[in-house]
């Protein structure tokens, strides 16, 4: 292994790395980053004990314990009067559409838990690591919620059987002698003050020790399944032997149980015809003369069967629903009935009424609890031997066996049990019992007592897995505000989720409505299931390499289905429950978005946001975007010090204020190197970059390049920054400063060769002037102008430019105005009217000035300031200096040139005639206007043009000479006589010219403006003019606090079209 051994600090042998993936136990109390998390914080603890490796298998770890949470409350409380309101074919959609769901979820989650090793958080952990931390913290939250409010759930249903069919004396608030709304509240009382009772006893239980949980968790299970056994087999006997539970109906109205004692108006004792109680009910008096209710009087009394059993024929009877409003009486059909509708109901409390109206949404909402449940395998993941055959097995398999209970009860029920029973939902009419417990075989008590214990089990399922659920998700630091609680107990157990769980807990027991608190918990965890669905469904269409999962029997149609399917019930339980559980989820993902700690966990949403950008990418590949679509996509050029620190920060500040267009931003610098010797410069400079990106709240890339040279580096970031189609179409550099000084001269002659490829690459291009002096994005301007000079027209860019800084709030309450200059033939009047036609068309509100600038005189001082510029530039070619020499010979050459001029001022009229041979000039071809004469190059004749006297040339070198006797200008005395004899292009006379008339203008309009923005000339093609280039720009913008000079990229930006 020599061949590698330079490698193995980085590269484990493979052997090794067997051996640890070999020695990997799930951990029963988090995955293991957590664990490694509570060490850090904790510190190094005595000697841990170790951890037992999981035994669980697929019947004791997933099928039991997902029998016992899917069998609940619902089943023996709620079921029946499911089947008696809705009717068996209306109930048997309801389970069949929610069993579906939970098992096309399962079918999803089997394929996610099997693909790769799923450790202890269950169903949160992966829907967190398939569709990101955004994603996974809302769902988780969602599932949190779910299972805190099952708990009240489970605490309700325990009460309910508590105090209505176990022990009803023991109500605190008496509901004996009331009517309606004071007994439906006083019923209420009772369930929030012993809910609370019984919710503070249970964590504590939770609070002392989880083991004695676990421990029950089995004897809560074995009364769930005698209770099942028990109906059942009441359904057997009843096709054998029908229980005798009579039903006293008066017409076809339902007679509450405790108002009679036989049913019958007068019975006959000893050949004597005697009142009954029932008739003392109705009437004022027990005399066969009293005066009794309207209806009672019209009507017979019957007595029914309450069972009739599963041979009887009932089941056509019960087939298809009876829905009720709130208050209205339980009748049987087929039974006559002689009502007065002239007069309203009376002695409405002897009857069986509704409590609540109900709707097959109702239902809904009210059954999708009992199907829930099928986690708690996943849930369980850290305990069991091998999680990734035992969770698909053991979840299908207890959905499977629900599922067909549930279908089968559904037509039993219907089968075996009158619909008046049916739809009486607290047994009110059969003497109390629970309805289900009728049918049970060989007592009521089977069932009452079994589903009272496996409530309680129930309970105390939630608040111990929802508490966890919390700690898992506060670990993970995703939601900064929750890491509280994940805190807890020496031995791990989490006290302050626990506390968190019973206060939200405590909320559904003051709802205290076993009706009102089950959509609630349907809402939470269909999100939840939703959200499986959809991750298994996005990692199997994106295919992403890592999506092998072990259960092969996916597919993600099955996945769309589901998750189709739960959304739908969501808004079929309850459209507003459903609204507000889905924002509730918005909020904690944009709160998780934007403060919550960045997790890189290999989701599924980053692997769609790769499709989508690769296939938003090639779109942009059929062609160059339409005018209407144009926007900034910037390339910001940045120069970093030796410390990779940016030099112009405020340049980002500045991209910033432009990104109204919500455009490309690319911030990119390059190292001088190479790549090998280099990279980590190249490292700390992208590191910097992103940081300054962070804090100037730039949304873009950084790009960074080593090249051997800084004009190279710029140049393959102009050439290459971007990706296809999405590439920048402007480049934002700043000004160079300093440039006039001799070790900055490269340092311009690389902005001018960026400005000839920005040209070439058809590029537009942003030079602001002055950076320093710009707005940081905390400043705000409370007035002031944004003034823009157009002067050639460059395709809308200085248009569009401030319509983009205004949308910034830094520039906001800046006002527009726009510029643009005349010349002797324009009609300035009608130019502005057009202008302003134009600005209308284009809906660009702005203040509108046409300047007129006639080609005066070239003043003296024009000439020598071109003419000062021209023999710099050749000095600099002709000597090799120092940098203090260099700067000496430059101003000697100043001051005699000055000296010259005074001595012979030109006049007027050959100042004009001057003016008009540089026309001559200007007409001749571009390459010959822009040559810029070396002091080989014979300058061009004219009458006007001054020329030094030899005595000033003579008494320079003579004094040059005697100073620096070892210059080479000192050594060429001819040189020295050709500088003073040169005469200054007259291109270049009339280029100063232009661009000091324009600099007055400028200054005097726009001196007090706070931004100017001004068209920019473009350089020499001839390379020899570039000193020349940079002098007439920095004339052109002298005396201005801040200029933008902005050059188009040679297509139109702005468009008058909708």
């Amino acid at each position: 292994m020599a061949l590698f051994e330079e490698e193995m600090d980085t590269s484990p042998m493979v052997s090794s790395l067997l051996s640890s993936l070999a020695n990997y136990s799930n951990l029963p109390t988090g995955s293991k980053e957590h664990e490694e998390a509570e060490n850090n914080e904790e510190g190094a603890r005595p000697s841990k004990k170790p951890v037992k490796a999981p035994q669980l298998g697929t019947l004791m770890g997933v099928y039991l314990p997902c029998i016992q949470n899917i069998f609940g409350v619902i089943l023996f409380l709620r079921m029946t009067w499911m089947v008696g309101v809705g009717g068996v074919f209306g109930s048997f959609i309801i389970v069949f559409m929610c069993c579906s769901t939970t098992m096309l979820t399962a079918i999803s989650m089997s394929a996610i838990a099997t693909n790769g090793v799923v450790p202890a958080g269950g169903s949160y952990y992966m829907i967190s690591r398939s569709l990101g931390p955004e994603f996974g913290g809302a769902v988780g939250i969602c599932f949190y919620l779910g299972t805190t409010f099952a708990g009240a759930m489970y605490i309700l249903g325990c009460i309910e059987i508590l105090l209505i069919y176990i022990i009803p004396q023991a109500a605190i608030f008496k509901i004996e002698g009331l009517e309606g709304q004071e007994a439906e509240l006083a019923l209420l009382n009772n369930m929030r003050v012993y809910g609370t009772i019984v919710l503070s006893f249970m964590v504590l239980v939770v609070f002392v020790g989880v083991r004695y949980v676990n421990k029950l968790a089995l004897v809560f299970l074995a009364c769930v399944i005698l209770s099942i056994v028990a109906v059942y087999a009441g359904v057997i006997k009843t096709a054998i032997d029908p229980p005798v539970f009579p039903v006293c109906v008066l017409g076809n109205r339902t007679l509450l149980s405790k108002g009679y004692d036989v049913c019958a108006k007068v019975v006959e004792i000893d050949n004597e015809t005697v009142t009954t109680k029932l008739w003392r009910t109705f009437c004022d008096s027990e005399t066969l003369n009293a005066t009794c209710d309207e209806y009672f009087t019209n009507n017979n009394v019957t007595e029914i069967q309450g069972i009739p059993g599963v041979s009887s024929g009932i089941l056509a009877e019960n087939l298809f629903g009876n829905y009720l409003e709130k208050g209205m009486f339980l009748e049987k059909r087929g039974l006559a009935s002689v009502v007065n509708t002239d007069n309203p109901p009376t002695s409405t409390n002897r009857y069986v009424l509704a409590d609540i109206t109900s709707f097959f949404t109702l239902l809904v909402g009210i059954y999708f609890p009992s199907v829930t449940g099928i986690m708690a395998g996943s849930n369980r993941s850290g305990d069991l031997r091998d999680a990734q055959k035992s969770i698909p097995i053991g979840t299908i398999a207890a959905i499977t066996t629900t599922s067909i209970v549930y279908m089968s009860t559904v037509v039993l029920f219907g089968a075996c049990i009158e619909g008046v029973v049916l739809r009486d939902k607290f047994g009110e009419g059969v003497n109390g019992n629970l309805v289900i417990g009728t049918l049970a075989w060989p007592s009521p008590w089977v069932i009452v007592f079994g589903s009272f214990f496996s409530t309680c089990g129930a309970g105390l399922q939630s608040l111990t897995g929802a508490p966890r659920l919390l700690q898992a998700i506060s670990r993970d630091g995703i939601i900064p505000f929750l890491r509280v609680f994940g805190h807890g107990k020496a031995n791990g157990e989490p006290t302050w989720a626990l506390l968190l769980t019973a206060c939200i807990c405590e909320i559904g027991i003051i709802i205290a409505s076993l009706d009102a608190v089950a959509p609630i918990l349907s809402m939470f965890f269909l999100m939840c299931y939703m959200f499986v669905n959809l991750a298994c469904a996005l990692q199997t269409l994106l295919r992403t390499p890592n999506w092998r999962p072990r259960f092969k029997f996916y597919h993600w149609a099955l996945s769309f289905l589901g998750m189709s399917l739960c959304l739908s019930l969501m808004f079929i339980c309850s459209w507003y429950y459903a609204i507000i559980a889905m924002g509730i989820a918005t909020c904690i993902y944009k709160y998780i978005e934007f403060c919550g700690a960045e997790k890189e966990w290999g989701d599924g949403i980053r692997g769609i946001s790769l499709s989508a950008a690769r296939f938003a990418l090639m779109r942009l590949e059929e062609g160059p975007p339409h005018t209407k679509n144009w926007r900034p996509q910037i390339l910001v050029l940045v120069s970093v010090d030796e410390e990779q620190n940016v030099e112009q920060p405020r340049l980002l500040s500045l991209a910033n204020q432009l990104k109204a267009g919500k455009g490309l931003t690319i911030v990119g610098t390059s190292v001088q190197g190479t790549f090998l010797d280099n990279y980590t410069e190249a490292q700390r400079a992208d590191q910097s970059l992103r940081k300054l990106m962070e804090t100037e709240k730039v949304k873009g890339f950084s790009q960074v390049v080593i090249s051997s040279n800084l004009r190279d580096g710029t140049s393959h970031l102009i050439q290459v920054g971007g990706l296809g189609g999405l590439k920048h179409n402007t480049v934002l550099v700043s000004w160079p400063r300093n440039w006039k000084q001799p070790e900055y001269h490269q340092q311009f002659r690389n902005f001018i060769e960026m400005v000839r490829e920005t040209t070439v690459a058809s590029l537009a291009l942003l030079v602001p002037k002055n950076i320093s002096s710009y707005p940081s994005n905390g400043e705000r301007f409370t007035e002031g102008h944004i003034d823009v000079w157009w002067i050639v027209h460059d395709g809308g860019m200085l248009m569009l430019l401030p319509f983009l800084l205004r949308q910034h709030k830094v520039w906001r309450k800046c006002k527009m105005r726009i510029f643009t200059v005349a010349q002797m033939d324009d009609n300035s009047i009608q130019m502005k009217k057009d202008l302003i036609t134009f600005l209308y068309h284009l809906r660009i509100e702005a203040a509108v000035e046409v300047v007129e600038m006639h080609d005066g005189d070239i003043s003296a001082y024009t000439y020598e300031k071109t003419l000062v510029m021209e023999q710099r530039s050749q000095i600099l070619k002709q000597m090799h200096l120092t940098k203090n020499e260099k700067e000496r010979e430059i101003q000697s050459i100043t001051d005699s040139s000055r000296g010259s001029i005074r001595r012979k001022n030109p006049s007027a009229s050959r100042s004009r005639h001057s003016v008009d041979e540089a026309a001559s000039v200007a007409e001749q071809p571009e390459d010959e206007v822009q040559l810029i004469h070396s002091k080989n190059a014979s300058a061009p004749t004219s009458p006007t043009s001054p020329t030094s006297p030899t005595s000033g040339a003579a008494t320079w070198t003579d004094n040059t000479g005697a100073e620096k006797g070892k210059t080479p200008l000192a050594a060429n005395p001819e040189a020295g006589k050709d500088l003073f004899n040169m005469k200054p292009s007259q291109v270049d006379v009339r280029r100063m010219h232009t661009a000091m008339r324009l600099n007055e203008i400028i200054i005097k309009k726009s001196k007090e403006a706070k931004l100017v923005l001004l068209n920019m000339p473009g350089p020499p093609k001839n390379r020899m003019g570039n000193e020349n280039y940079m002098e007439f720009l920095e004339v052109l913008t002298e005396g201005l606090n801040r200029v933008l000079l902005v050059r188009g990229g040679g297509r139109e930006v702005i468009t008058i079209y909708s």
